[in-house]
């Protein structure tokens, strides 16, 4: 458990340090005022993906009988779930603390990233209200509103590569977008280790977020201590 830890916080150093896309130039005092004002909104993109991964981990020890390794997070939030209160306070800070990095992302940040966070937290917010288990038809737009989340998330990373001037950090984070979205399709794509595909690729698309509000927050502190 401390090696997975130190690898953890290896790994998130590593983001912070190299993955940070190149921040947007401020164009006068509005819009560096703008951007510091409401710079702690990155704060959703540690506080949500964080709940979230709390919730899945605690709602898959407690729900009986439920596999990690092979079903799905959203089984934790079914309408006859014994876990449904915790997961689902762990998608609704997931869904806002994404619309929150997408406020923080459009301010500092240049090109479309802050859209695919945007439309990654509604779609969250969106399987809250409709879980599963309610009607085949209610599954059947779960599903799709699933997929839009995960397709949208995994874009952030990827579309800020793009955006990135500087090779390494490019490089990183396409790494992460592209690692994400394989486990996500192979989670789709597969009848067995669908709880840990869906995992393995939710982490890496999240640590990055992680990693990278956490970078933009100490870039704030160090702005206002220096004046």
């Amino acid at each position: 458990m401390a090696r997975y830890g130190n690898t953890v916080r290896a790994l998130l150093s590593k983001i912070q340090a190299d993955a940070w896309m190149e921040v947007r130039t401020a164009q006068g005092a509005t819009g560096q005022d703008r951007g510091m004002d409401r710079t702690w909104t990155a704060l959703g993109g540690v506080v949500g993906p964080v709940t979230f991964c709390a919730a899945w981990v605690i709602g898959g020890a407690v729900q009986d009988g439920y596999s990690p390794v092979d079903e799905p997070i959203s089984r934790l939030a079914a309408v006859d779930a014994s876990a449904r209160i915790v997961m689902n306070a762990g998608l609704v800070a997931l869904g806002v603390g994404l619309l929150l990095f997408a406020v923080a992302l459009r301010d500092h940040v240049e090109g479309a990233a802050w859209a695919g966070a945007a439309v990654s937290g509604l779609a969250t917010l969106g399987v809250v209200a409709v879980p599963l288990g309610r009607s085949a038809e209610g599954d059947g737009l779960h599903g799709s509103l699933a997929f839009a989340g995960y397709l949208s998330l995994v874009a952030i990373p990827i579309l800020t590569a793009r955006r990135s001037t500087r090779r390494p950090r490019a490089a990183l984070s396409l790494a992460m977008g592209v690692l994400a979205a394989l486990c996500l399709l192979g989670a789709l794509a597969s009848s067995s280790a669908v709880g840990a595909l869906q995992r393995a690729g939710l982490l890496f698309a999240h640590a990055w977020i992680v990693g990278v509000s956490v970078s933009l927050l100490r870039k704030c502190v160090r702005r206002v201590e220096g004046g």
